[in-house]
């Protein structure tokens, strides 16, 4: 079975989206990755990576309602799949695996 491949932006969208207690859209995604992890990105960047990964089956999305704040548009809404989680959990176990492969006290011989 072919492994599946993700990109930082990929693996860190999906991690927000799986942390999220609700389906979100792309305005808190793009947050609480600034949030988490100190650094700029777009909204189209975010948007894209989401469709991206719902191409992929990680991501379902559905369209909630309209609102006023939004001039009576809808958000589409994102959900992890089951593969989506599959994918993350995989990638966990993976850095997990290389973490652990690093000889003790690597870090302080490297002044760290």
């Amino acid at each position: 079975m072919k492994k599946t491949v993700l990109g930082e932006l990929e693996e860190l969208v999906l991690l927000v989206v799986a942390a999220s207690t609700e389906d979100v859209y792309g305005v808190p995604v793009l947050e609480e990755l600034q949030w988490q992890t100190g650094r700029n990105f777009t909204i189209s960047a975010v948007h894209t990576t989401l469709y991206r990964l719902e191409e992929k089956g990680f991501l379902v999305s559905s369209v909630g309602g309209a609102t006023a704040e939004r001039g009576g548009r809808s958000k589409r809404l994102f959900a992890l799949t089951a593969e989506g989680g599959r994918v993350l959990r995989d990638i966990q176990q993976m850095r997990t695996r290389l973490w652990e492969a690093i000889p003790e006290g690597k870090f302080q011989l490297l002044g760290l």
